[in-house]
């Protein structure tokens, strides 16, 4: 590999929410600059690089196809943050101009979730692997200030005179996704726990590690998960998916979860056994998207709230405006007292996320989180998904988990 540069020069593939949120975080980080987008909406990745050339976070632009975009010797390292259906694909591509010799990496970084089942999740690893890449997954809740210095805080402070944390608990809710094909459990490879129990399950393993440690020495040994449809079944709100996103969107005959209870029981290096318990949902109607959690020890506790901000705004009802998400992601009202989250990209954790994998693909620290660790969650995820449908707790891993796929993904799932 050739000589490291002194800026990373960073292309997104994908153009959507996702991308958009890591842009705005970009002006929290040092050494890189976005360099360029690829969507298969041409239009949508302009858009995506002039956001990103407004902000001044770097002379983004527009490429026609990801191939191109890896031989461009401004581009150093991939942020992968397109949709589900399309990873395999993208990787492929990313891969193969690599082993060409048509480009050169010195990382790509890939959004949560890693795949949509685990046999994808070890493809997208081996492809990565064999072209020599090196990786990064992106789970931004790691990152974020509340997340991390209340972790670091009650290991410092608690763990180390009374002993380690015995119980964690993370949710992420929101009153549902914004594009048609998170809808689509054929598409997404599931509902809402494939689309967010990703964030709770690895926030809960980071909190339970002890720091410095690897998350491999926290064992899963058995998993308890349950899934349902509340609200989006319903005739009323399966005619508002419908009507909003089309026929292909029909909850009245293919249906995904829009909640997800998981617990894990985790064996310590110690023998110690400590719990983790997440919990994802659609179906939540408050201000806007809520992510909560909580770490317990001996003698010791912590929790955290996004919703809990340090500003709100009251609007009576005399305030007319248009329906939007300028106080909160998510937002679900306009008049109120309503939270503000301030700066949502800090809040959320992209701009240390980013911050990080810049410096880490620039070689001055290692990678936090690989997609080694995405496999893993994936795997923790299709194993809580065998249990809701067999309506057990499961030892783990169980039977059969690498060629596992949710009746959900495939279209037969019955709530």
């Amino acid at each position: 590999m050739s000589k490291a540069p002194t800026r990373l020069g960073v292309g997104f593939i994908g153009s959507g929410f996702n991308t958009r949120f890591h842009i705005q975080g970009w002006t929290g980080v040092r050494d890189g600059d976005v360099r360029g987008v690829w969507s298969p909406n041409a239009k949508n990745a302009a858009s995506a690089a002039k956001l990103a050339r407004d902000l001044n976070v770097g002379n983004a632009k527009a490429y026609k196809s990801i191939t191109e975009m890896v031989a461009d010797p401004d581009i150093h390292a991939i942020w992968l943050c397109g949709p589900n259906q399309a990873r395999i694909d993208n990787v492929e591509e990313i891969c193969d101009a690599v082993m060409r010799g048509k480009g050169e990496l010195r990382g790509i970084a890939c959004e949560k979730p890693l795949a949509r089942g685990v046999a994808e999740a070890k493809q997208v690893l081996k492809l990565v692997t064999k072209a020599g890449i090196p990786h990064g997954y992106l789970e931004n809740q790691l990152f974020s200030p509340g997340v991390t210095r209340g972790r670091d805080l009650i290991w410092a402070r608690g763990a180390k005179t009374t002993g380690r944390p015995y119980l964690a608990r993370a949710a992420e809710e929101h009153s549902g996704p914004h594009n048609a094909w998170f809808w689509q459990g054929e598409k997404q490879g599931g509902g809402v726990l494939s689309d967010m129990m990703c964030h709770s399950i690895e926030v809960v393993r980071f909190l339970l590690t002890e720091p410095g440690a690897e998350r491999s020495t926290l064992r899963p040994v058995s998993i308890d998960g349950r899934i349902a449809s509340l609200k989006w079944t319903r005739p009323k709100y399966a005619k508002q998916l419908k009507d909003r996103y089309g026929k292909e969107v029909d909850y009245t005959k293919r249906p995904s979860e829009d909640f997800a209870s998981v617990t894990v029981k985790y064996e310590t290096p110690e023998g110690l056994t400590v719990m983790g318990e997440a919990t994802t949902s659609w179906s939540y109607v408050g201000p806007g998207l809520r992510l909560s959690g909580e770490l317990l020890g001996p003698e010791y506790s912590m929790n955290w709230n996004s919703l809990n901000s340090e500003l709100s705004c009251f609007f009576s009802r005399e305030v007319q405006g248009k329906a939007g998400e300028d106080l909160v992601e998510k937002q679900n009202a306009e008049i109120g007292l309503m939270p503000v989250v301030p700066d949502e990209a800090a809040t959320y954790g992209y701009v240390a996320e980013d911050r990080h994998f810049v410096n880490a693909f620039l070689g001055r620290e290692k990678p936090l989180l690989t997609m080694q660790d995405g496999l893993e969650v994936m795997q923790i995820l299709m194993a809580a998904y065998m249990s809701a449908e067999q309506g057990k707790t499961l030892a783990f891993p169980p039977r059969g988990l690498e060629g596992f796929l949710p009746a959900v993904a495939r279209g037969k799932w019955v709530p």
